[in-house]
């Protein structure tokens, strides 16, 4: 069975000439064992809630994956997609893709992404399995992490977080091959994993990764233990390859067809490429059905629930909105700051949704990178969640914001589950790689990203966010949200929860800000990205002036200066790009307006406004880093006020 595994990767990448084909053939008998024998799965039904879940964070060894799913009969994974692997729009692309192959947990392939995925799996299979009991989730998470996953500093935040929370259904088979690509791991790392491991809380044991007896007594006793386990597997890349085996030769480039030969004599193997025996197929395919009996078993506990908890199970596992529940809590918020206006920083008005928000619905989870008190993330009766009381529903992630974005798409990605958590923007640089990965997955994670620009003050240049609205804005399926007051803050939560096809951003105050908005409003008019938020008080509007967050009200001041001078002038807020640039062209239009002078105001650079104002128009903004000081002298110190946006307006018609 294993053979069969080495075979078709080797014949997969050979036919691709590109691929790696050294981590299948040496994991294969990890992988065999592990799907034969103990993973709880059904090949016919990839999306059952309570299966286990199986992460390739390696995910260079992709052809490790498709093989398998080929062996156990995924519908889709046909020979023929084996045999287009690596060409465009096949099933199976050079990295395993979440969303484009059934069986595919989750998008790898950037290192230690997948091991922190897992991460964030346990986490939401402990927390839902404390909700809905044990009868409904209760599974697994394994890993097949390589070095170079636990190379990577993600890798300490992760582990560090489920040694801590102690998530014993969490597995890593570690493939321990001593090799990298450019020869000996001893060239760059003397790290012994299993003492690492041990010393971050975790159960941890080496093995012989060719034996499966041995593989087989780890797992279960892995499966027993109180804490997350690491085995780790001493292997051989490329096993059975007659000169690369053991050897970076074999790790990322075909074998060529001398070496396959040899491979397939000293293997034993005799079919030709890409043919596997009829008696080797069946017990595959009985390995892909042996799960079906659990899962029809767990199909009928599901149905014998109350009607209620049934319902708000499957509710959550299909991903879907109590949307009457949703719009009550936002209706009230705003009807709230409808009868008495707040000035109030947008982090303090997004502690205020949140306190709806969460009770109307109960997957969110939230979390803080040890900023709880300065992001406003934890609504108060949110309860932590801990390795004593999974059902807490408030992370502390400690100082590990990669970590902590991370776990968050691995609970997105598990289901049930609608994560966010917070730190400070400036710090959306530690997340940005896997928040790349969310969009790309197009996974519903909300980052409360707050102490938005030089407004934060004090904390000097290291703290304050100026190129890092422009470097969010530029990852595809992200949404931005900056909103300006109390209840743009409020609308864009509601937007970013019922964003169900990717990740977003809040982008928050730490200064207070005036209530803009006045009287009660029952849409939502940040749904459009951007809008009128005042008019030209004279007639037509002669200036537009375009901005974001805590510059809109800059923007407002800066209307009645020119107001003074009989210049009529109207104010567009924009919390959000990606909407505004995603309406139709003629509603677009409408926003932007037809102005002879468009100024725009954000404390950031300018890349991207261009898309608004055009190329012609004037920005106002950042064009290098901050300084330490109060708030508002920084404003006035870098020329970001009501008399400079007015001047720029009046200079543009020169």
């Amino acid at each position: 069975m294993a053979n069969a595994v080495r075979a078709l990767a080797m014949d997969a990448v050979e036919q691709a000439k590109c691929g790696h084909p050294g981590l299948p053939m040496g994991a294969a008998d990890i992988a065999t064992v592990l799907f034969a024998r103990f993973l709880k799965f059904d090949a016919g039904d990839p999306e059952w809630p309570d299966r286990d879940r199986f992460v390739l964070s390696a995910g260079h060894g992709s052809m490790l994956l498709y093989a398998l799913l080929h062996l156990l009969g995924y519908e889709k994974m046909m020979i023929d997609e084996i045999k287009r692997f690596r060409q465009l729009g096949s099933l199976t692309p050079g990295h395993p893709e979440h969303g484009h192959t059934p069986g595919v947990e989750t998008t790898t392939g950037p290192l230690g992404q997948g091991l922190a995925n897992a991460v964030g799996m346990a986490i939401a299979e402990r927390h839902l399995a404390a909700e809905f009991g044990s009868d409904i989730v209760d599974h697994f998470t394994y890993v097949l992490a390589s070095d170079g996953d636990l190379m990577e500093g993600i890798s300490q935040e992760a582990i560090a977080l489920a040694g801590h929370l102690q998530l014993r259904r969490l597995i890593v088979l570690f493939d321990d091959n001593g090799i990298s690509i450019d020869g000996p791991l001893a060239l760059a790392d003397s790290v012994d994993q299993v003492e690492r491991f041990q010393s971050a809380g975790w159960a941890a044991a080496r093995i012989d990764g060719h034996d499966p007896a041995a593989i087989a007594d780890a797992i279960e006793l892995a499966q027993k233990s109180a804490r997350p386990s690491l085995i780790a597997c001493r292997t051989t890349i490329g096993f059975g390859a007659p000169t690369k085996a053991g050897t970076e030769k074999a790790h990322g480039a075909a074998l060529g067809a001398d070496e396959i030969a040899g491979a397939r004599r000293a293997l034993g193997w005799s079919p030709p490429a890409f043919e596997i025996p009829p008696e080797i197929h069946a017990l595959w395919r009985s390995a892909g059905d042996r799960g079906r009996p659990a899962r029809l078993a767990w199909e009928r506990r599901v149905a014998m629930l109350p009607g209620e908890q049934r319902a708000e199970f499957e509710r959550r596992q299909r991903g879907e909105l109590p949307n009457e529940k949703l719009a009550a809590a936002i209706r009230r918020t705003k009807q709230m700051l409808a009868d008495k206006p707040r000035q109030i920083a947008t982090r303090a008005a997004s502690e205020l949704a949140l306190e709806g928000l969460t009770a109307a619905l109960p997957e969110m989870i939230g979390g803080s990178a040890d900023l709880t008190g300065s992001n406003n993330t934890r609504a108060k009766a949110m309860t932590a969640l801990s390795a004593a009381d999974y059902s807490g529903r408030f992370i502390h992630y400690g100082v590990r914001e990669h970590g902590m974005a991370a776990s968050m798409n691995g609970q997105a990605l598990h289901g049930g589950i609608i994560p966010y958590s917070g730190t400070f923007l400036v710090f959306s640089d530690y997340c940005r790689p896997a928040i790349r990965l969310a969009a790309l997955m197009g996974q519903r994670v909300i980052h409360v990203m707050t102490h938005d620009s030089i407004g934060l003050g004090e904390d000097g240049p290291t703290h304050q966010p100026v190129e890092h609205l422009a470097a969010l804005r530029a990852i595809p399926n992200l949404k931005v949200f900056r909103p300006c007051d109390a209840v743009e803050t409020v609308e864009c939560w509601q937007l970013a929860l019922q964003n169900g096809s990717g990740p977003s951003v809040l982008a928050l105050t730490r200064q207070n800000v005036p209530q803009l908005r006045r009287g009660f409003d029952d849409g939502n008019r940040c749904a459009a990205g951007g809008y009128e938020l005042e008019p030209a008080d004279q007639g037509e509007a002669v200036v537009s002036l375009f901005a974001s967050g805590s510059e809109v009200a800059i923007a407002t001041a800066a209307k009645k200066l020119l107001g003074e001078r009989k210049i009529p002038t109207r104010v567009v807020s924009v919390p959000c790009f990606e909407l505004l640039l995603a309406t139709p062209p003629d509603e677009r239009a409408a926003i932007v307006g037809n102005a002879r002078v468009n100024v725009a105001v954000e404390a950031g650079v300018r890349q991207g406004w261009d898309d608004i104002i055009g190329s012609a128009g004037t920005f106002v903004g950042m064009n290098g880093f901050g300084a330490s000081g109060p708030g508002q002298e920084l404003y006035r110190h870098f020329g970001i006020t009501p008399e400079t946006v007015a001047q720029a307006a009046l200079d543009s018609f020169n």
